[in-house]
């Protein structure tokens, strides 16, 4: 249920789940222009996140920077420091976790298939 607020225009300002002096015009869920607004919400919200290669992005350039001594762990702010301990322990255990997606099977034997090569050959004739 959702009850909308409209500006002098005719957008939706606002959505609210009980009518309001201000919201009473009754809109389906479905409705597709409750849709577009709801996204254009998210969008919105979204817009000053970064994004996870951005994220990448800035971690490589503060450990090139720490790495060439630029500058020091211990001239940053506490906080600063426990977010990046932090960080490169989450960083690290998520590459524990996909390596260990890939461990071996506990197969110790590889099957030798080259002797095969020369078997659809005389099949064939």
């Amino acid at each position: 249920m959702a009850y909308v607020r409209r500006n002098a225009m005719g957008e939706i300002e606002s959505v609210h789940r009980a009518a309001t002096p201000q919201a009473v015009e009754y809109l389906d869920a479905a409705s597709p222009e409750l849709h577009e607004f709801m996204s254009s919400i998210e969008q919105a919200g979204n817009a000053g996140m970064p994004d996870a290669n951005f994220m990448q992005a800035l971690e490589d350039i503060v450990d090139m920077i720490l790495a060439k001594g630029l500058i020091e762990v211990s001239e940053l702010p506490q906080s600063t420091q426990a977010n990046l301990v932090a960080w490169n322990d989450r960083r690290a255990q998520n590459a524990l976790a996909r390596s260990r997606q890939f461990e071996a099977s506990g197969f110790v034997e590889v099957i030798d298939d080259s002797a095969f090569d020369n078997l659809g050959k005389n099949l064939l004739g």
